[in-house]
């Protein structure tokens, strides 16, 4: 169980697209929705989720019904036009209704990983100061799930000077942020991306990493 505990994701929302299959493992069709969720803002996140077939089969998508998913925050590389893309979603473990009466914290994420690139500190024109960080956390199986993460505010200022390789755990919430990317001078494409929000932290002193792990 130890190696699920790294990342942990729960998310409560209402599906707000068709499933649509995206592969088979060993014989398991797995499916693919959207799940949108509020804010308490206006806003509202609209985040992927992937599933098993084996989850789904009771289950019914129709009347705007309210779904807690319990799972991971997963990445994988696509190519897409010739060039990979990291690719995020959530990986439900399990799924059930929900009363959207009982709903206090919608969007919550905790992650246990490493540095795997040398944070980027920036502030934005309002003098907001974000720090952009990219987590390794491991998976069984000698695999990693690599998530955007942003830290505000004092966050920023402390982690712009964390180093690669060094271990963090982040208490947030996924968010879905819409930007746009210039193709040409004529063309603009408006594009999603997916990131961690953080909204506490707590880095490992290397001493502490090492005993753990012995």
């Amino acid at each position: 169980m130890r190696v699920f505990e790294n990342n942990s994701a729960i998310v409560i929302g209402i599906p707000c697209s068709d499933l649509e299959f995206s592969h088979e493992v060993y014989g398991e069709g797995f499916y693919v929705f959207k799940l949108r969720i509020p804010r308490l803002s206006n806003y509202e996140d609209v985040l992927p989720i992937t599933i098993s077939e084996r989850l789904i089969s009771n289950l019914n998508f129709q009347n705007q019904k309210v779904f807690k998913v319990e799972g991971q925050l997963r990445s994988y590389n696509k190519v897409v036009n010739g060039s990979n893309r990291l690719i995020l979603t959530i990986f439900a473990r399990d799924i059930s209704e929900e009363d959207k009466n009982n709903i206090t914290n919608p969007n919550q994420i905790f992650l246990d990983g490493y540095i795997c690139k040398q944070p980027i500190y920036r502030t934005t024109p309002f003098g907001r100061e974000i720090t952009d960080m990219l987590i390794a956390v491991n998976r069984p199986y000698r695999k990693s799930d690599y998530i955007p993460c942003i830290a505000w505010g004092r966050n920023a200022r402390y982690s712009q000077n964390m180093k690669i390789g060094d271990r963090i755990k982040i208490w947030g919430r996924i968010q879905s942020r819409e930007y746009q990317k210039r193709i040409n001078e004529e063309k603009i494409l408006k594009k999603i991306a997916y990131e961690v929000s953080i909204s506490k932290m707590k880095v490992i002193p290397e001493e502490n990493n090492r005993l753990e792990n012995e």
